[in-house]
């Protein structure tokens, strides 16, 4: 039903798409995956009609269509849910579903909202979500946007009699497991009524939904299996050219951190999310904090980076008694911060990778006030070099690195900074596995240097596999302290008892 033959894109200074070609078969799901910058998420915004192609042909039931932009991609049955939500905040889930097609509900110049909101109904119905559709967007959890992303793109049968293609870029990166297994099982109940692209790193997931998948490297798709007939272990080797190393977390390089507490809290808490934390960071340790959306562990550590002033308790940095106001007063005290949202509160996404990674140390770079551009060019290379971070050159904008060369240009600005104290958050969301073990590299390389890290993770293996100290809270207290030295590390189920 959908088929791009050699398809070809090329960036400033980058040939992004090498001849690609793919195609998309009736009621199946379609498992695209490949390293961070195999520009998977170029040939979705090709097919969705964002970006235009160099060469080669997209077909729809096997004719040569021109797709020049998004509606028409629409008018041929397209939709797409990008990794980034789309969705604006400050409207109603109805005005989100139906942006740009307000004529269908239009009389004498007049929205007619009553029948609007009563067609996102209808939609929101297809995927199992069951709010209002006159509810702010912003009120809703992540996974809930997630949900009416999907109910948006699904509104296009409503605009085509084509069958409905739908292209999911990355779309579990921020989901925790029990949404995850909703939007599973919506996509699975879907397949009747539309075909699926499903792009994600979690390989374990593309072989659970996908019917097929192509491997992606380099701009070009290397490889085409059924997903019945290919292991995890072979999609890697596929993807990365080498095979996945048996120590994973690189626990090997574990050593048990100094005596010297850098970082202390005492009955630390905010009022309406978490209370009474009690916890000793050590110079070299790696403390994971493990639980659930709403366990409080989120706060706690937008708390220790200034962003969420505590209520009640203390804190303490380096011995010295602390109060974080702003994120200012932390990096002040040589605490830095990775978020979640890279994109969002990580990087100035349009400004170059040397601007980024000098940003929280500007006096290294300046000269009688101003800016030294060579200085900073200079040291923003040095950082390149030794993280390795992939880029055509430092005066490139971070908008056009992969996810994993992203994360480490803001780990190179928290190195420039001389931070000693570094708060993950969820440091490997939307990586692939190539890239996470560059950064497990990194974070045991920064404890051996005596750098403490404070961990929160996608997942309990990553968070065991890292850490030497664990946390777990629950409904705003914590539950549980684990040792989690080398060769002794706490099984995932031990965590779970306290985390629920």
């Amino acid at each position: 039903m959908l088929r791009a033959l050699g398809i070809d894109k090329s960036f400033t200074g980058v040939h992004a798409l090498r001849g690609v070609s793919m195609e998309v078969r009736p009621n199946e799901v379609v498992g695209l995956i490949g390293e961070n910058g195999a520009v998977k998420s170029t040939l979705l915004r090709i097919l969705a009609g964002v970006h235009r192609p160099d060469g080669g042909t997209i077909e729809i039931d096997g004719q040569a269509v021109t797709i020049r932009n998004a509606r028409e991609a629409n008018a041929h049955g397209i939709g797409i849910v990008f990794q980034e939500q789309s969705l604006l905040l400050n409207m109603s889930v109805a005005e989100n579903i139906y942006l740009g097609q307000e004529a269908a509900f239009t009389r004498l110049g007049l929205i007619d909202a009553r029948r609007r909101n009563a067609a996102a109904r209808r939609q929101l119905e297809k995927v199992g979500l069951d709010i209002e559709p006159t509810r702010r967007t912003a009120e809703l959890s992540f996974a809930a946007r997630q949900m009416v992303e999907l109910a948006k793109a699904l509104a296009l049968e409503e605009r085509t009699d084509r069958a409905l293609t739908i292209l999911l870029d990355e779309p579990t990166s921020v989901l925790e497991s029990r949404d995850i297994e909703i939007l599973f099982a919506r996509m699975r109940a879907l397949k009747a009524r539309a075909s699926f692209v499903f792009v994600s790193h979690r390989l374990e997931e593309v072989l659970h939904v996908s019917d097929r998948v192509y491997v992606m490297k380099d701009g070009g798709v290397v490889a085409e299996r059924a997903a019945g007939g290919v292991s995890v272990p072979d999609l890697h080797q596929m993807m990365v050219g080498r095979g996945l190393q048996t120590e994973y977390y690189r626990e090997a390089r574990q050593v048990p951190p100094a005596e010297r507490v850098v970082l202390q809290t005492r009955g630390l808490g905010v009022a309406g999310a978490y209370r009474d934390v009690d916890l000793d960071l050590h110079a070299g340790e790696v403390l994971g904090i493990a639980g659930v959306i709403g366990s409080g562990r989120e706060e706690l550590t937008r708390t220790l980076f200034g962003f969420l002033p505590p209520t009640a308790g203390t804190l303490a940095v380096n011995g010295t008694p602390a109060v974080l106001r702003s994120p200012a007063e932390a990096v002040a005290r040589g605490i830095g911060y990775i978020p979640r949202e890279r994109r969002v509160e990580g990087l100035v996404m349009f400004l170059s990778v040397a601007t980024n990674i000098t940003l929280a140390r500007l006096g290294a770079v300046l000269r009688m006030g101003l800016i030294a551009h060579g200085r900073e060019r200079r040291l923003a290379q040095d950082w390149v070099r030794r993280l390795t971070i992939r880029t055509p050159d430092v005066a490139t904008p971070c908008r056009n690195l992969s996810g994993g060369n992203q994360q480490k240009t803001v780990l190179a600005r928290w190195m420039t900074a001389k931070s000693r104290i570094l708060i993950l958050d969820h440091p490997t969301r939307g990586l692939d596995v190539g890239a996470k073990e560059e950064v497990y590299e990194l974070i045991r390389a920064l404890s051996e240097d005596g750098v403490a890290v404070v961990l929160t993770s996608d997942t309990l293996e990553e968070t065991i596999g890292l850490s030497h100290t664990i946390l777990v809270m629950r409904d705003g207290a914590v539950t549980g302290r684990f040792a989690a030295p080398a060769g002794g590390k706490p099984q995932q189920v031990d965590l779970v008892r306290h985390m629920v």
